[in-house]
């Protein structure tokens, strides 16, 4: 059957509404036309540069050169003039031996040798030994870099003086001589170890890493048409792509850019409609959903762009596949597979490594989406957290496989997705927020309904008319398999089946499979009175979903399972009893058909489950006859003619209820009595 388009306006007020959005949130710039991968060639014109642009670094050398920043300390010493000066002083007053100038040697060497500096024995504050590392000096307001091999220790110092000693000098024993005269115990540091501004210093280094390499002129070449985009080419194209995005971006006039991206918003729109009318049309008609389908790819998409904007690498923390769960609450897996691709579009149209992002969240939301089946409840959501981190994870371990990229980056990128998966069992229950504010019942509402000893109206009608409890029991067995058997909404068919007859709880008396041994309720009534008091069940049931606060969607299934039908006992007495055969209104349901598979499900089997209990044998033509008949009746009276269930779908499940009930009214063994 081909779906109609819809007519009403309204179903057009929210698509023009997301389409506004996304204009307002698509970016201002325009996109670089080059697309490219390492290891592929380069099937665009000779690329060749239009301006100047600096040679970016990747994520991983800046990673790897601020940890080495952080690796090597450089220590920071102050010149301290003033030891220097009290060196000189002591020495031009020691007692030593006038001849060959000894004294003024003495003076002349250490004034060189505090000229460079002395630091105290020992190594470096980074490790290193003095001859190896680095140092900084300040002197006055200036400091500079200078080898730790160009300063003296005090070791170091005094075999200087020594040295000069004995290169000017003709005495013997000017080791004993010095030291007897106290010269080496003038040699004290002077270069003065400042920790603060080591530290400083150290953290301003590591943290301001260039984030350029080199610089490429404007007319250079960047590739070749042919040409293997190789790991360097590759780093030339991503700094000219940034260069560009940044400082000339779009070039033509502005309202070409609004125009292509309204263009742009229309055409994700319009897939949004379709996707929509192909997979389930109803939703149109529903406000309510059909609100919340598009707010929730409005969401996903400013998710995109936003985070985009902000940080491309909080984009890997963005649980996407949060968006199929909050869809998979309310609504069919064929909906909601369609619906998450289209959300997930902006992400792989406008952001930096979008394929990527896309696939791996595709990957993932897929993987929650059957994982979700098995692990909804409590603790079991974390699992489905970490199966849909596992997901991503190994698809964007595939995509770096493929580009030849590893390093910190990949590990940051990682964590970011398992926070991500983390954050999905925390966002997930703004399900129940939705679930207000658009009116609607998710899964786990309905799970929580077919709870039959957690529901006070369950309990109540268990107690109160437990033969009603049984039957509502065996209805929900009947079409649960039914609605598994066509791929329907198997808890709503669920909650659906248990509350149908709810209003039986009422006046329980009045249904045969209440009665008590030896009380008959009909027996002093007229056809009439008789109907009537069985057609009270259905408003009666009404007022009770009301009263408990059932969703409507169940409450929906108390009007439609017996639809427009008539007492068929009730009115036969009466017409044999000599009453008029046109005054049926009387025996008649004041409901409604049903309109969905799932209430078309319960009707027949709620009257299949009924009149089965008056087959009086258990052949298989038996259940085949007995099928065929009870739902012909049904559809003569045109109970089924509002419904979206299908001829192949009847037919399936006509062949399904055959069995169920061949297999529940089979004969039982007798079992023989024991001889005496």
């Amino acid at each position: 059957m081909k779906s109609r388009i819809p007519s009403d306006p309204k179903v057009y007020l929210p698509l023009v509404l997301l389409m506004l959005v996304l204009m307002a949130i698509l970016p201002r710039t325009g996109r670089f036309k080059y697309d490219y991968q390492k290891g592929s060639p380069w099937n665009y014109e000779t690329l060749i540069a239009q301006f100047d642009f600096p040679l970016l670094k990747t994520p991983e050398e800046i990673t790897s050169e601020r940890d080495e920043a952080f690796s090597s300390v450089i220590p920071y010493y102050r010149y301290s003039e003033s030891v220097y000066q009290g060196v000189l002083k002591s020495a031009e007053s020691l007692s030593l031996p006038e001849d060959d100038n000894l004294r003024a040697r003495v003076v002349a060497s250490l004034s060189e040798i505090y000229g460079r500096g002395v630091m105290t024995d020992g190594r470096l504050p980074d490790g290193q030994s003095p001859s190896e590392g680095i140092v900084f000096i300040q002197r006055g307001k200036r400091a500079a870099k200078y080898p730790a091999s160009e300063v003296y220790t005090v070791s170091t110092a005094k075999s200087k003086l020594l040295a000069d000693v004995h290169r000017s000098s003709r005495i013997l024993g000017a080791d004993s001589l010095l030291s007897v005269a106290g010269v080496y115990d003038l040699i004290v540091p002077n270069l003065v170890y400042d920790k603060e501004t080591t530290e400083l210093v150290h953290a301003e280094t590591a943290n301001y890493i260039s984030p350029t390499q080199g610089f490429v002129s404007a007319g250079e070449r960047i590739v070749s048409r042919g040409e293997i985009v190789t790991a360097e080419i590759q780093q030339m194209l991503d700094s000219y792509k940034a260069e560009y995005r940044e400082s000339l971006g779009y070039a033509g006039p502005r309202i070409f850019l609004w125009l292509g991206n309204g263009i742009i918003a229309l055409a994700l729109c319009l897939i949004l409609f379709l996707s929509i009318l192909y997979t389930n049309p109803r939703i149109f008609q529903e406000t309510n959903r059909y609100l919340y389908i598009v707010f929730i790819v409005m969401l996903a998409a400013v998710l995109a762009l936003v985070v985009n904007k902000i940080n491309a690498n909080l984009l890997y923390m963005v649980p996407f596949s949060l968006i199929a769960l909050y869809l998979l609450a309310f609504f069919r897996k064929r909906v909601v597979l369609t619906v998450y691709i289209v959300s997930l579009l902006p992400l792989l149209i406008f952001t930096h490594n979008g394929i990527e992002l896309f696939v791996m969240n595709l990957v993932s939301g897929v993987v929650t989406m059957f994982a979700f089946q098995y692990f909804n409840r409590g603790w079991r959501q974390f699992l489905t957290a970490l199966i849909a981190f596992v997901a991503i994870a190994v698809t964007y371990l595939g995509f770096r496989m493929i580009n030849d990229v590893r390093g910190w980056t990949d590990m940051i990128r990682v964590l970011y997705m398992f926070i991500g998966a983390i954050l999905s069992v925390a966002l997930y229950t703004l399900i129940f927020l939705f679930e207000k504010v658009f009116m609607l019942v998710s899964n786990s509402r309905l799970m929580e309904l077919c709870d039959t000893n957690g529901n006070k109206l369950l309990v109540e009608m268990s107690q109160k008319a437990p033969g009603t409890f049984q039957h509502s029991l065996q209805v929900m067995n009947m079409a649960e398999a039914a609605a598994r058997s066509i791929d329907a909404n198997v808890l709503l068919v669920r909650a659906g089946a248990l509350y149908h007859d709810i209003g039986k709880t009422v006046n329980p008396q009045c249904f045969i499979e209440n009665e008590t041994l030896g009380s008959h309720y009909h027996a002093e009534l007229s056809a009439k009175e008789s109907a009537h008091d069985i057609l009270r069940h259905v408003p009666d049931g009404v007022a009770l979903a009301e009263k408990y606060g059932l969703p409507a969607e169940v409450k929906d299934f108390i009007l439609t399972h017996h639809g427009t039908s008539f007492t068929g006992f009730f009115y036969n007495k009466y017409v044999n009893e000599g009453g008029d055969p046109a005054d049926m209104a009387d025996f008649r349901y004041a409901g409604v058909k049903p309109t969905s598979k799932e209430q078309s499900i319960v009707m027949i089997c709620d009257t299949l489950e009924a009149a089965s209990r008056t087959l009086k044998d258990n052949k298989p033509e038996t259940f085949d006859a007995f099928v065929e008949k009870m739902i012909s009746i049904k559809m003569d009276d045109g109970q089924l003619e509002h419904s979206e269930i299908t001829l192949k779908e009847l037919n399936t499940i006509k062949a399904l209820l055959k069995s169920y009930l061949a297999q529940v009214y089979h004969d039982r063994v007798v079992y023989p009595d024991r001889k005496k």
